[in-house]
């Protein structure tokens, strides 16, 4: 490229011939703009987008590492993202370019995955990304992910989740407790009685108690050991209390009231739960043989919660709010067949918060 000159008969003709060399390039499939135009912003992106997708990818893993050094994101999403960039399905772009992502590659990637669609949405995150941040940078003319329907391949092509709401009888909840040893007992028979989830188990305070009014308010949720508030508003609710969940509080008392904030302990250590695979390793899965049940993992503690209140005749709307949701949607999907019949309309207005 040659610097302005002035406008004359000689520079004209130079122009005219350049336009011809040029036409005569790009009709023979040798042009490169970028020889020609090397400072525009178009010949950055093409030869930007050389940038291996590999390696764009590690550097937004390494974005990740620094926003959970800031406190910006917790461990547990990074593990995830972590995940997703060092899985098999994304080392199928290893050694591709950014410019070569194509939005039929995309859609062909896409429609091989044989996952749920949570997943397929999981692994996409940390690639979308990088392409939005890539064009956002000039570093490609196009985002590949903006000329797809993805949520309509999503659809298309995810299978449904293999994960199978499988409740424990009362025969088994009582086996379970049984089983217990003292130490354990007033965890697991609380845990039954109230549902909550992992991580607010985990997180529950002494503070939270309240045994007159037999309620305990959930206000925190622990994540891979980070304690932090539930993930919506709805998560922030007050649990009314059974005389069984008192009972396990009264005997948990004893051991962990003088031993800091956190009402549940690791037995073994008598310091606080870190993660939910703790407590399925250290206490679950001993239990479970020794109860001498088929395992099923602890969150089905949770499910055999809703479904035998609402086998037993609870309102919908009143378990939606005793577990946290935001409204009574979930507990239909998931708890639908333990509904009884005068509540299987799902219209709040005709039933009355119990």
């Amino acid at each position: 490229m040659i610097a302005p000159c002035p406008i004359t008969k000689q520079s004209l003709q130079y122009a005219a011939n350049l336009r011809l060399e040029i036409k005569r390039k790009i009709a023979q499939g040798s042009f490169d703009y970028s020889e020609y135009f090397p400072r525009s912003p178009k010949a950055r992106a093409q030869h930007d987008g050389f940038c291996k997708v590999e390696d764009m990818l590690n550097k937004q893993l390494a974005l990740y590492e620094k926003q959970v050094a800031n406190g910006q994101m917790s461990p547990s999403t990074y593990r995830g993202y972590f995940k997703s960039i060092t899985s098999e399905r994304m080392r199928h772009w290893n050694g591709w370019k950014l410019a070569e992502v194509t939005p039929s590659a995309l859609r062909d990637w896409v429609s091989d995955m044989d996952c749920t669609s949570k997943a397929i949405r999981n692994l996409l995150i940390p690639l979308r990304s990088v392409f939005e941040d890539a064009l956002n940078d000039e570093l490609i003319a196009s985002n590949p992910f903006d000329r797809i329907a993805l949520a309509k391949l999503i659809r298309q092509n995810s299978k449904a989740s293999d994960y199978v709401v499988n409740p424990f009888t009362s025969d088994e909840r009582a086996t379970i407790l049984q089983a217990c040893r003292a130490d354990e007992w007033p965890m697991f028979q609380f845990w039954f009685e109230t549902g909550l989830r992992p991580g607010e188990l985990q997180a529950l305070e002494w503070q939270h108690i309240d045994l007159e009014r037999a309620t305990a308010r959930i206000e925190q949720n622990q994540v891979a050991g980070v304690i932090k508030g539930p993930k919506t508003e709805s998560g922030k609710r007050t649990v009314d209390l059974s005389a069984e969940a008192i009972q396990a509080l009264i005997a948990q008392k004893a051991i962990s009231f003088e031993r800091g904030r956190r009402v549940w302990l690791n037995q073994r250590t008598l310091t606080p739960w870190q993660t939910d695979a703790q407590i399925r390793r250290v206490a679950w899965l001993p239990l479970m043989q020794r109860a001498g049940i088929a395992y099923r993992n602890p969150y089905q503690i949770r499910h055999t919660f809703a479904s035998s209140r609402l086998t037993a005749g609870a309102n919908p709307w009143y378990m939606a709010d005793q577990m946290g949701h935001a409204d009574v949607t979930m507990v239909f999907k998931t708890y639908g067949k333990f509904i009884r019949a005068d509540f299987q309309k799902p219209r709040a207005a005709l039933h009355p918060v119990q």
